[in-house]
Protein backbone atom coordinates (compact mmCIF):
# COMPACT_ATOMS: atom_id res chain seq x y z
CA UNK A 1 0.00 0.00 0.00
CA UNK A 2 1.55 3.05 -0.93
CA UNK A 3 2.28 5.72 1.86
CA UNK A 4 3.60 9.47 2.09
CA UNK A 5 5.35 10.62 5.30
CA UNK A 6 5.50 14.18 6.65
CA UNK A 7 3.64 16.75 8.30
CA UNK A 8 -0.18 16.07 7.58
CA UNK A 9 -2.56 18.85 8.06
CA UNK A 10 -6.24 16.76 9.80
CA UNK A 11 -8.90 18.54 10.05
CA UNK A 12 -7.43 18.15 14.16
CA UNK A 13 -4.29 19.90 13.14
CA UNK A 14 -0.68 18.56 12.09
CA UNK A 15 0.27 15.36 12.52
CA UNK A 16 4.01 14.07 11.91
CA UNK A 17 3.62 10.77 10.65
CA UNK A 18 2.89 8.37 7.61
CA UNK A 19 -0.63 8.89 5.19
CA UNK A 20 -1.74 5.50 3.82
CA UNK A 21 -3.52 5.49 0.72
CA UNK A 22 -5.14 3.60 -2.43
CA UNK A 23 -7.74 5.13 -4.09
CA UNK A 24 -8.67 6.25 -0.87
CA UNK A 25 -7.12 7.33 2.41
CA UNK A 26 -6.56 4.39 4.79
CA UNK A 27 -4.95 5.18 7.59
CA UNK A 28 -3.26 8.53 9.08
CA UNK A 29 -0.53 7.73 11.90
CA UNK A 30 1.83 9.92 13.60
CA UNK A 31 1.83 12.11 16.66
CA UNK A 32 0.60 15.72 16.60
CA UNK A 33 2.63 18.62 16.48
CA UNK A 34 2.84 22.42 16.22
CA UNK A 35 6.28 22.54 14.73
CA UNK A 36 5.43 21.10 11.39
CA UNK A 37 8.20 20.85 8.86
CA UNK A 38 8.57 19.71 5.29
CA UNK A 39 7.50 18.38 3.27
CA UNK A 40 3.49 19.18 4.00
CA UNK A 41 1.16 16.79 2.74
CA UNK A 42 -2.00 18.99 2.05
CA UNK A 43 -5.54 18.24 0.69
CA UNK A 44 -4.84 18.65 -2.93
CA UNK A 45 -6.27 22.21 -4.27
CA UNK A 46 -9.47 22.14 -5.52
CA UNK A 47 -9.95 25.04 -7.88
CA UNK A 48 -13.77 26.66 -9.17
CA UNK A 49 -12.97 28.95 -11.63
CA UNK A 50 -10.35 27.71 -14.51
CA UNK A 51 -10.69 29.16 -18.45
CA UNK A 52 -7.78 27.24 -19.25
CA UNK A 53 -3.91 26.29 -18.72
CA UNK A 54 -1.14 24.70 -21.12
CA UNK A 55 -2.28 26.58 -23.96
CA UNK A 56 -6.05 25.10 -24.28
CA UNK A 57 -8.33 27.21 -23.34
CA UNK A 58 -12.47 25.65 -22.22
CA UNK A 59 -14.27 26.97 -25.35
CA UNK A 60 -11.74 24.89 -27.77
CA UNK A 61 -13.64 21.99 -26.59
CA UNK A 62 -12.60 18.05 -25.33
CA UNK A 63 -8.88 18.54 -26.38
CA UNK A 64 -8.15 21.79 -24.51
CA UNK A 65 -10.27 20.78 -21.52
CA UNK A 66 -7.65 17.59 -21.01
CA UNK A 67 -4.83 19.83 -21.89
CA UNK A 68 -5.77 22.49 -19.08
CA UNK A 69 -6.44 19.54 -16.47
CA UNK A 70 -3.11 17.68 -16.85
CA UNK A 71 -1.41 21.50 -16.83
CA UNK A 72 -3.30 22.17 -13.30
CA UNK A 73 -2.20 18.63 -12.19
CA UNK A 74 1.22 19.90 -12.13
CA UNK A 75 1.02 22.54 -9.67
CA UNK A 76 -1.23 20.52 -7.19
CA UNK A 77 -4.79 20.84 -7.84
CA UNK A 78 -6.66 17.68 -7.93
CA UNK A 79 -9.96 19.48 -8.60
CA UNK A 80 -11.29 21.63 -11.12
CA UNK A 81 -14.26 23.57 -12.46
CA UNK A 82 -13.66 24.14 -16.43
CA UNK A 83 -15.21 27.53 -16.64
CA UNK A 84 -16.80 29.17 -19.78
CA UNK A 85 -16.80 32.69 -20.70
CA UNK A 86 -19.60 35.18 -22.57
CA UNK A 87 -19.82 33.44 -25.97
CA UNK A 88 -22.72 32.82 -29.17
CA UNK A 89 -24.55 30.06 -27.74
CA UNK A 90 -23.09 27.55 -30.32
CA UNK A 91 -19.44 28.36 -28.51
CA UNK A 92 -20.77 27.72 -25.23
CA UNK A 93 -22.49 24.32 -26.58
CA UNK A 94 -19.45 23.11 -28.12
CA UNK A 95 -17.43 24.10 -24.63
CA UNK A 96 -20.28 22.35 -22.67
CA UNK A 97 -19.86 18.83 -24.55
CA UNK A 98 -16.24 19.20 -24.17
CA UNK A 99 -16.35 19.56 -20.75
CA UNK A 100 -18.98 16.80 -19.51
CA UNK A 101 -16.71 14.26 -22.15
CA UNK A 102 -13.82 15.10 -19.78
CA UNK A 103 -16.15 14.81 -16.59
CA UNK A 104 -16.90 10.87 -17.71
CA UNK A 105 -14.00 9.79 -19.04
CA UNK A 106 -11.29 11.31 -16.60
CA UNK A 107 -7.11 10.42 -17.63
CA UNK A 108 -4.89 9.62 -15.24
CA UNK A 109 -2.92 12.54 -14.06
CA UNK A 110 -5.17 14.91 -15.01
CA UNK A 111 -6.74 16.94 -12.36
CA UNK A 112 -10.38 15.83 -12.16
CA UNK A 113 -13.38 17.75 -13.87
CA UNK A 114 -15.88 18.35 -11.50
CA UNK A 115 -18.09 20.01 -14.35
CA UNK A 116 -18.50 23.47 -15.57
CA UNK A 117 -18.83 27.34 -14.36
CA UNK A 118 -20.68 29.19 -16.63
CA UNK A 119 -19.24 32.58 -16.23
CA UNK A 120 -21.71 34.65 -17.79
CA UNK A 121 -23.57 35.15 -20.39
CA UNK A 122 -26.12 36.21 -18.39
CA UNK A 123 -23.75 39.14 -17.21
CA UNK A 124 -24.15 43.15 -17.46
CA UNK A 125 -23.30 44.06 -21.26
CA UNK A 126 -21.59 47.01 -19.44
CA UNK A 127 -19.42 45.30 -16.83
CA UNK A 128 -17.58 42.54 -19.07
CA UNK A 129 -14.45 43.11 -18.01
CA UNK A 130 -12.02 40.99 -20.31
CA UNK A 131 -15.61 39.10 -21.43
CA UNK A 132 -16.06 38.62 -24.89
CA UNK A 133 -19.35 40.88 -26.09
CA UNK A 134 -22.06 38.11 -26.08
CA UNK A 135 -24.10 39.03 -22.86
CA UNK A 136 -27.46 38.26 -22.88
CA UNK A 137 -30.50 38.37 -20.51
CA UNK A 138 -31.46 35.14 -18.49
CA UNK A 139 -33.56 32.73 -20.07
CA UNK A 140 -34.48 29.57 -18.23
CA UNK A 141 -34.98 27.57 -20.73
CA UNK A 142 -31.04 27.88 -22.05
CA UNK A 143 -29.87 27.18 -18.66
CA UNK A 144 -31.81 24.19 -18.87
CA UNK A 145 -30.78 23.05 -21.99
CA UNK A 146 -27.03 23.54 -20.63
CA UNK A 147 -27.80 21.39 -17.52
CA UNK A 148 -28.98 18.77 -19.78
CA UNK A 149 -25.22 18.71 -21.53
CA UNK A 150 -23.42 18.90 -19.10
CA UNK A 151 -22.86 18.87 -14.91
CA UNK A 152 -23.12 22.62 -14.75
CA UNK A 153 -22.35 23.38 -11.19
CA UNK A 154 -22.01 27.49 -10.54
CA UNK A 155 -23.44 30.19 -12.64
CA UNK A 156 -22.16 33.20 -12.43
CA UNK A 157 -24.69 36.26 -13.10
CA UNK A 158 -25.75 39.75 -12.31
CA UNK A 159 -28.59 39.68 -10.47
CA UNK A 160 -29.63 43.31 -11.57
CA UNK A 161 -31.16 41.39 -15.07
CA UNK A 162 -32.64 38.89 -12.87
CA UNK A 163 -35.50 41.14 -12.09
CA UNK A 164 -38.11 38.57 -10.72
CA UNK A 165 -35.83 36.27 -9.70
CA UNK A 166 -36.40 33.45 -11.94
CA UNK A 167 -32.96 32.84 -12.89
CA UNK A 168 -31.51 32.36 -8.86
CA UNK A 169 -34.79 29.76 -8.25
CA UNK A 170 -34.11 28.15 -11.75
CA UNK A 171 -30.18 27.79 -10.31
CA UNK A 172 -31.20 26.68 -7.41
CA UNK A 173 -34.02 24.07 -8.57
CA UNK A 174 -31.15 22.87 -10.71
CA UNK A 175 -28.43 22.28 -7.72
CA UNK A 176 -26.33 25.55 -9.47
CA UNK A 177 -24.21 27.66 -7.37
CA UNK A 178 -25.47 30.84 -7.93
CA UNK A 179 -22.46 34.04 -7.68
CA UNK A 180 -22.84 37.16 -8.75
CA UNK A 181 -20.23 39.02 -10.89
CA UNK A 182 -19.43 40.87 -13.82
CA UNK A 183 -22.38 43.19 -12.17
CA UNK A 184 -23.13 47.02 -11.84
CA UNK A 185 -25.80 46.09 -9.04
CA UNK A 186 -27.25 48.77 -6.44
CA UNK A 187 -25.87 47.67 -3.00
CA UNK A 188 -30.11 46.25 -2.13
CA UNK A 189 -30.23 43.88 -5.01
CA UNK A 190 -26.93 42.23 -4.91
CA UNK A 191 -27.51 42.39 -0.63
CA UNK A 192 -30.89 40.28 -1.43
CA UNK A 193 -29.00 37.71 -4.05
CA UNK A 194 -26.05 36.86 -0.73
CA UNK A 195 -28.75 36.98 1.68
CA UNK A 196 -30.71 34.41 -0.63
CA UNK A 197 -27.67 32.24 -0.51
CA UNK A 198 -25.25 33.56 -3.72
CA UNK A 199 -21.63 33.52 -3.78
CA UNK A 200 -19.50 36.41 -5.13
CA UNK A 201 -17.41 35.67 -8.50
CA UNK A 202 -13.92 37.28 -8.36
CA UNK A 203 -14.58 39.07 -5.22
CA UNK A 204 -13.75 42.97 -6.05
CA UNK A 205 -12.95 42.15 -9.94
CA UNK A 206 -15.76 43.55 -12.76
CA UNK A 207 -18.25 44.81 -10.03
CA UNK A 208 -19.98 47.87 -8.42
CA UNK A 209 -17.21 49.01 -6.25
CA UNK A 210 -17.25 50.00 -2.54
CA UNK A 211 -18.26 53.63 -1.49
CA UNK A 212 -19.18 54.47 2.08
CA UNK A 213 -22.84 56.03 0.70
CA UNK A 214 -22.95 53.75 -2.64
CA UNK A 215 -21.71 49.94 -1.54
CA UNK A 216 -22.05 48.39 -4.73
CA UNK A 217 -21.68 44.65 -4.89
CA UNK A 218 -18.46 44.63 -3.24
CA UNK A 219 -20.02 46.08 -0.28
CA UNK A 220 -23.26 43.81 -0.29
CA UNK A 221 -20.63 40.90 -0.58
CA UNK A 222 -18.83 42.30 2.61
CA UNK A 223 -21.95 42.39 4.47
CA UNK A 224 -24.12 39.88 3.63
CA UNK A 225 -22.05 36.98 1.89
CA UNK A 226 -20.89 34.04 3.63
CA UNK A 227 -18.93 32.76 0.39
CA UNK A 228 -16.88 34.58 -2.41
CA UNK A 229 -13.63 33.48 -4.31
CA UNK A 230 -10.73 35.64 -4.74
CA UNK A 231 -7.85 36.13 -7.00
CA UNK A 232 -4.62 36.11 -4.67
CA UNK A 233 -2.23 36.93 -7.31
CA UNK A 234 -1.49 40.26 -5.82
CA UNK A 235 -2.52 41.38 -9.55
CA UNK A 236 -6.15 41.68 -9.35
CA UNK A 237 -6.46 42.28 -6.08
CA UNK A 238 -3.93 44.36 -3.48
CA UNK A 239 -3.34 42.21 -0.35
CA UNK A 240 -4.86 44.37 2.26
CA UNK A 241 -8.21 44.51 0.14
CA UNK A 242 -7.46 40.21 0.49
CA UNK A 243 -7.03 40.43 3.91
CA UNK A 244 -10.19 43.18 4.76
CA UNK A 245 -12.13 40.25 2.85
CA UNK A 246 -11.42 37.57 4.96
CA UNK A 247 -11.92 39.55 8.05
CA UNK A 248 -15.54 40.37 6.26
CA UNK A 249 -16.35 36.73 4.39
CA UNK A 250 -16.21 33.52 6.72
CA UNK A 251 -16.19 31.52 3.70
CA UNK A 252 -13.55 33.41 1.48
CA UNK A 253 -11.99 30.60 -1.17
CA UNK A 254 -8.88 31.14 -3.40
CA UNK A 255 -9.89 30.74 -7.63
CA UNK A 256 -7.14 31.14 -10.07
CA UNK A 257 -9.36 32.46 -12.60
CA UNK A 258 -6.80 31.09 -14.47
CA UNK A 259 -6.66 31.68 -18.77
CA UNK A 260 -5.05 29.17 -21.63
CA UNK A 261 -0.93 30.97 -20.78
CA UNK A 262 -1.06 28.85 -16.93
CA UNK A 263 1.90 27.04 -16.98
CA UNK A 264 3.23 28.48 -20.58
CA UNK A 265 5.69 31.20 -21.50
CA UNK A 266 4.83 34.69 -22.38
CA UNK A 267 2.89 35.56 -25.68
CA UNK A 268 -0.53 35.44 -26.98
CA UNK A 269 -3.49 32.81 -26.14
CA UNK A 270 -7.05 32.48 -26.79
CA UNK A 271 -10.17 33.27 -24.49
CA UNK A 272 -13.12 32.40 -26.16
CA UNK A 273 -13.13 34.70 -28.90
CA UNK A 274 -10.88 37.34 -27.88
CA UNK A 275 -7.13 36.65 -27.45
CA UNK A 276 -5.25 37.56 -24.45
CA UNK A 277 -1.34 38.20 -23.93
CA UNK A 278 1.39 36.79 -21.32
CA UNK A 279 3.37 39.04 -20.12
CA UNK A 280 5.14 40.41 -16.80
CA UNK A 281 3.17 37.32 -14.33
CA UNK A 282 -0.41 38.46 -15.94
CA UNK A 283 -2.68 37.66 -18.45
CA UNK A 284 -3.96 41.23 -20.60
CA UNK A 285 -6.11 42.11 -23.19
CA UNK A 286 -4.73 44.49 -25.95
CA UNK A 287 -6.17 47.40 -24.21
CA UNK A 288 -4.57 46.66 -20.81
CA UNK A 289 -7.34 45.03 -19.14
CA UNK A 290 -6.91 41.97 -17.07
CA UNK A 291 -8.07 39.02 -19.14
CA UNK A 292 -7.99 35.83 -16.58
CA UNK A 293 -4.74 35.32 -14.74
CA UNK A 294 -1.37 33.19 -15.42
CA UNK A 295 -1.93 32.00 -10.93
CA UNK A 296 -1.57 28.38 -10.75
CA UNK A 297 -2.80 27.03 -6.60
CA UNK A 298 0.31 26.30 -5.51
CA UNK A 299 1.55 30.68 -6.36
CA UNK A 300 -2.04 31.39 -4.50
CA UNK A 301 -1.10 29.42 -1.57
CA UNK A 302 2.13 31.22 -1.17
CA UNK A 303 0.79 34.44 -1.56
CA UNK A 304 -1.93 33.60 1.08
CA UNK A 305 1.17 32.66 3.14
CA UNK A 306 3.41 35.25 2.16
CA UNK A 307 0.65 37.94 3.22
CA UNK A 308 0.36 36.26 6.57
CA UNK A 309 -2.08 33.65 6.79
CA UNK A 310 -1.09 30.64 8.46
CA UNK A 311 -0.23 27.62 6.04
CA UNK A 312 -3.15 25.65 7.55
CA UNK A 313 -5.25 28.44 6.74
CA UNK A 314 -4.05 28.87 3.35
CA UNK A 315 -4.47 25.24 2.94
CA UNK A 316 -8.55 25.68 4.00
CA UNK A 317 -9.25 28.73 1.74
CA UNK A 318 -7.75 26.45 -1.12
CA UNK A 319 -8.80 23.18 -1.11
CA UNK A 320 -11.72 22.78 2.17
CA UNK A 321 -13.50 25.35 1.20
CA UNK A 322 -14.47 25.30 -2.38
CA UNK A 323 -14.99 22.02 -1.53
CA UNK A 324 -17.57 22.89 0.52
CA UNK A 325 -18.96 25.48 -1.35
CA UNK A 326 -19.57 22.64 -4.07
CA UNK A 327 -21.56 20.66 -1.61
CA UNK A 328 -18.28 17.56 -1.47
CA UNK A 329 -18.03 15.49 1.03
CA UNK A 330 -15.39 12.93 -0.65
CA UNK A 331 -12.45 15.51 -0.54
CA UNK A 332 -10.90 19.05 0.61
CA UNK A 333 -9.77 17.79 4.20
CA UNK A 334 -6.96 14.65 4.66
CA UNK A 335 -8.98 12.33 6.68
CA UNK A 336 -9.46 8.15 6.29
CA UNK A 337 -12.33 7.21 4.05
CA UNK A 338 -11.53 10.31 1.76
CA UNK A 339 -10.22 10.18 -1.80
CA UNK A 340 -6.87 10.49 -1.87
CA UNK A 341 -6.09 13.29 -2.76
CA UNK A 342 -2.83 14.78 -1.92
CA UNK A 343 -0.75 17.77 -2.60
CA UNK A 344 3.01 17.13 -1.32
CA UNK A 345 4.97 20.62 -0.64
CA UNK A 346 8.76 21.29 0.13
CA UNK A 347 10.13 23.38 2.46
CA UNK A 348 9.41 26.35 0.63
CA UNK A 349 5.59 25.21 -0.56
CA UNK A 350 6.85 24.05 -4.17
CA UNK A 351 5.03 21.08 -5.16
CA UNK A 352 6.84 17.76 -5.34
CA UNK A 353 4.24 15.46 -5.87
CA UNK A 354 0.11 15.25 -6.56
CA UNK A 355 -1.80 12.39 -5.56
CA UNK A 356 -5.48 12.13 -7.41
CA UNK A 357 -7.32 9.38 -6.56
CA UNK A 358 -4.03 7.86 -5.39
CA UNK A 359 -2.24 8.23 -8.58
CA UNK A 360 1.01 9.90 -7.83
CA UNK A 361 2.05 12.97 -10.64
CA UNK A 362 5.17 14.56 -10.51
CA UNK A 363 5.75 18.34 -11.54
Amino acid sequence: MPARDGSILTPAGWVRGRLRFEAGISDISGEPTERPTAPYLLPGFVDLHVHGGGGGDVMQGEDAVRTLARCHARFGTTALLATTVTAPLSDIEQALLGVEAVRQRPEPGAAQVLGAHLEGPFINPDKLGAQPPFARLPDVDLLAGWCRLAAVRVMTFAPELDEDGGLRAALLAAGVRPQVGHSLAQSAVASAAFRAGAGATHLFNAMSGFDHRAPGVVGAALAHATSAEIIPDLVHVEATAILAARRAIPKLYAVTDATAGAGMPDGPFPLGRRTAHKCAGAMRLDDGTLAGSTLTMDQALRNLVAIGLPLAEASRRTATLPALWLGLSDRGSLEVGRRADVVVLDAALAVEETIIGGALTKP
